[in-house]
This record gives structure tokens, C-alpha cells and sequence, in this order.
């Protein structure tokens, strides 16, 4: 898109246009979108494309449309989580990332679809419907980033924000086929945004591949004194660099995670091992690695959330406990119940993770491993739901806070979107943007049905 802008080929008037057509024809089946705003898209297309012909192009994302999860702010536009609780919440000013976004001249096209606060779901007791996956509409888009990772397969919008606190973004970007990173703690700034786990909340981009992943990162990445998690890191390119740079990287294979710990559906863990051997093809050395496991994992990213998560809702819980959807309210008590030791053992436990995770880091330079165990359940199944939804390696990174992505893999039998998990160093993004830019060219990947309709 930006280089037919600069070509000449394409206005963002005529791009925003098409978009707005497109979700009017395709979202009804969909659910991306909570609020499309379209009067002020097409404004901010007209400015862009002034702009643009004057001569000041601020850079790749200008005139480029971006959705955004209706979790986080953008000025003028409610901010409902996906919940009555906050149906008239107005956001008086931009998120950081939104600010970003704008500055670099990105379109906002409107705000997304999750799971009610961010916390499980889908949830069909709530004001607006859930989002479904555009593979088959039938099935899950994963969460709680649904609309994100929707949105972008069915080609509703180019570039969509997530947030991910036990895999968010992750998920939604593995069921759909798409590329989503959760970066590392800290990067990418939070301000403005709900919080469901002051200590496990990351934003992230999201996209239909890493190379505009990446574009959508560079945009948004960086400290901020509005955010008192916000790291310093150095300044960064985040595309991906050549091919070449891979040959000889170590990878680690964390086998277990689906072999042992939770046995993944067959034609899941066929693609881990498929693409354990592009690695390998393309000059890489894989080797398998231990890891604490899932359950301990998952012990400790469900105990921190469900106390900083009840923290933040307690005064909701006991004043409106009818407001909430039934499944967000069941999940959110859950904190009620935990003790100071509980949480005191969990964070001396992460400790220990982190410490795990990082050791392995000196043997290897990146992971491999799941992302889902399972192909999106169907969403009318909320036993298989409930079943498939922890099924899953994405938490220990919260945990941990290392920059974690997922990467389609190919498809099930039954055509829905298989994919895997690569996790890097701290702040070492660009390596992954780099990997999954070289895995989906020797897999190929192939494109949403619902994205080829127009």
C-alpha cells in the first residue's frame, strides 16, 4: 500500500473507501469490528493523501489503515472492553500506542471486537456478538485479541493492535493464520490501556506478515513515562533482515511442551515438526532443550492474573456482579480466593522461570515450540472451548517476558490454520520478524478464503 501511494496507483481515500465497503459487506459474518468510525477514517485518509502529495510522507504506515482492540483508547470513541460495564466509557485522550500510530500517520479505522476485559471467552451474554473465525465462521478466532485476528484474515484492515497476558495475541494470530508478537515486557507501551495483569500485559502488533508486523512495531515500540513497566531500550530496526543471517543459528526445540507435558492434536504437532526441518533446511541447527513445564507454567501465569485481575475489578464485582457475562464473571473471582502466600510463591516461582528460560538462552539463540494444541474449536462447542482454550504454550512467556510470535504452519484436514511458536532473547524481535519471514516463504502461506472475496 505505501508504495502504490508513492507510485501513484492508490490514494488512501480509495483504499479507506474500499475497506469501509468491504466491512459493511463482510463483517456481518465476522464480528471484527465493535465501531467502525468512518467519518473520521475517511478525514484522516483526505489529510494523508494531502499530505502525501505535498511531499511529506512520514513513513511506511502513512495513510495506512490500523484496527484497534476495543480495549484500548482512542479519544472521542468508547472504550467498552466488550462489556455493559463500561458501554458509555469515552476515552478523553489517545492510548501511547495510538498517539503513535497517528504520529506516524496511520489511519484509525475503528475499534475491535475481545473477549469481555480481555479474559476468556467467547461470551454470547455480552452487548456485542463475538467475533468467528473467517476460515469457517462456524469455528473460534482464539482471543482474546478476536476481532484482531478475525479482521486481518478476512482482509477487513492491513494492521490491527492485540494484547496479549496469557497469549492474546498469540492465539487469535495461530487460529487465524496470521502473524501476531507479543514483545518483550515492557517494550511497547501500555498507557491508556485496561489492564487485566499489571505484571503479565503486553500490547502487540499484528498483521498479515511479519514484514508489516514489524513495520506496525517500529511505529509503536519504545519507552514511555506514562507506563511504569516501560523498559529503555536501545533504538531499533525491527524488519526483517536477509535469509542468510540464519545459517548456523541454534535453535531450541521444546518438545516436550506437546509430546509430554499436553500431547498436541496429531496434525498440530505434524507442523512443529514440519517446521522444525525448514529451520533445519535452511541451515539451521535444531536441537531439542528442556524447559520447566506447562503446568508449572501455567500455575504460575494463572494465579498472578486472577489476583491482579481481581484487584482491578473487586469494586465492579461486588457492585454490578450482574453486569459482567457469566464466564468473565466465574474467571474473575477466582482472585477472591487466592492469599498473599499463594501469590508470594508464584512470583518466587517465576523467579526460577525466568532464570530457566534464560539459561537455555546461552545454550541456544532462539525456541521453537507450540503455540495452540488444537485447531480452532467451533464456537457453538463451549465444552470443546473450554477443553482447547488452555490447551496451549503461549503462557510461559508471560511469564517470562521474552518476545514471543506465532507462525503459520499450514492447515488441518479440515482447513482451518495450524501454527507454531518462536521465542527469542529480550528484545531480539528482529531475529523473529526474520525467522518467520523465512519459514513462510519455504512453506508458502496460503491466504483466508474469506480474504480472496471481493
Amino acid at each position: 500500500m505505501s508504495a502504490a501511494y508513492e507510485a501513484g496507483t492508490l490514494t488512501p481515500t480509495v483504499l479507506v473507501r474500499h475497506l469501509l465497503d468491504r466491512a459493511g459487506r463482510m463483517d456481518p459474518q465476522v464480528h471484527a469490528f465493535i465501531r467502525l468510525d468512518a467519518e473520521a477514517a475517511l478525514d484522516a485518509a483526505a489529510q494523508a493523501e494531502r499530505e502525501i502529495a505535498a511531499g511529506r510522507k512520514r513513513g511506511p504506515l502513512h495513510g495506512v489503515p490500523v484496527g484497534i482492540k476495543d480495549i484500548i483508547d482512542v479519544a472521542g470513541l468508547p472504550t467498552t472492553c466488550h462489556s455493559k460495564i463500561l458501554l458509555g466509557n469515552v476515552a478523553a485522550r489517545d492510548a501511547t500506542v495510538v498517539s503513535r500510530l497517528r504520529a506516524a500517520g496511520a489511519i484509525i479505522l475503528g475499534k475491535l471486537s475481545t473477549h469481555e476485559f480481555a479474559i476468556g471467552g467467547p461470551c454470547h451474554d455480552l452487548p456485542f456478538p463475538a467475533a468467528r473465525n473467517p476460515w469457517n465462521t462456524d469455528h473460534h478466532p482464539g482471543g482474546s485479541s478476536s476481532g484482531s485476528g478475525a479482521g486481518l484474515a478476512a482482509g477487513l484492515f492491513p494492521l490491527a493492535l492485540g494484547t496479549d497476558t496469557g497469549g492474546s495475541v498469540r492465539n487469535p494470530a495461530s487460529q487465524c493464520g496470521i502473524t501476531g508478537l507479543k514483545p518483550t515486557y515492557g517494550l511497547v507501551s501500555r498507557a491508556g490501556v485496561f489492564p487485566l495483569a499489571f505484571t503479565l500485559d503486553h500490547i502487540g502488533p499484528m498483521a498479515r506478515s511479519a514484514e508489516d508486523a514489524a513495520l506496525l512495531l517500529e511505529a509503536i515500540a519504545g519507552h514511555d513515562p506514562g507506563d511504569p513497566g516501560s523498559a529503555v531500550p536501545q533504538a531499533a530496526d525491527y524488519r526483517p533482515g536477509p535469509a542468510a543471517s540464519l545459517k548456523g543459528l541454534r535453535v531450541g526445540f521444546v518438545r516436550h511442551f506437546h509430546e509430554r507435558d499436553m500431547p498436541a492434536d496429531p496434525e498440530m504437532a505434524a507442523g512443529l515438526e514440519r517446521a522444525a526441518e525448514w529451520l533445519g533446511a535452511l541451515g539451521m541447527q535444531v536441537r531439542d532443550v528442556t524447559l520447566p513445564s506447562l503446568d508449572e507454567f501455567a500455575a504460575v501465569n494463572r494465579v498472578i492474573l486472577h489476583a491482579e485481575a481481581f484487584a482491578i475489578h473487586a469494586r465492579w464485582l461486588r457492585e454490578r456482579p450482574g453486569d459482567y457475562a457469566q464466564l468473565t464473571r466465574s474467571s474473575l473471582l477466582t482472585g477472591a480466593f487466592l492469599t498473599a502466600e499463594d501469590l508470594g510463591r508464584a512470583q518466587r516461582a517465576r523467579h526460577r522461570m525466568i532464570a530457566a528460560v534464560e539459561a537455555a538462552f546461552r545454550e541456544v539463540d532462539v525456541l521453537l515450540c507450540a503455540s495452540s494444541m488444537d485447531p480452532a474449536a467451533r464456537i457453538d462447542d463451549p465444552a470443546e472451548i473450554a477443553r482447547t482454550y488452555a490447551r496451549q504454550a503461549r503462557t510461559p512467556f508471560n511469564v517470562t517476558g521474552h518476545p514471543a510470535l506465532a507462525v503459520m504452519t499450514g492447515l488441518s484436514a479440515d482447513g482451518l490454520p495450524l501454527a507454531a511458536q518462536l521465542v527469542g532473547r529480550y528484545f531480539d524481535e528482529r531475529r523473529l520478524f526474520t525467522l518467520a519471514v523465512a519459514v513462510a516463504t519455504v512453506a508458502g502461506q496460503p491466504a483466508c478464503p474469506m480474504l480472496l472475496e471481493d
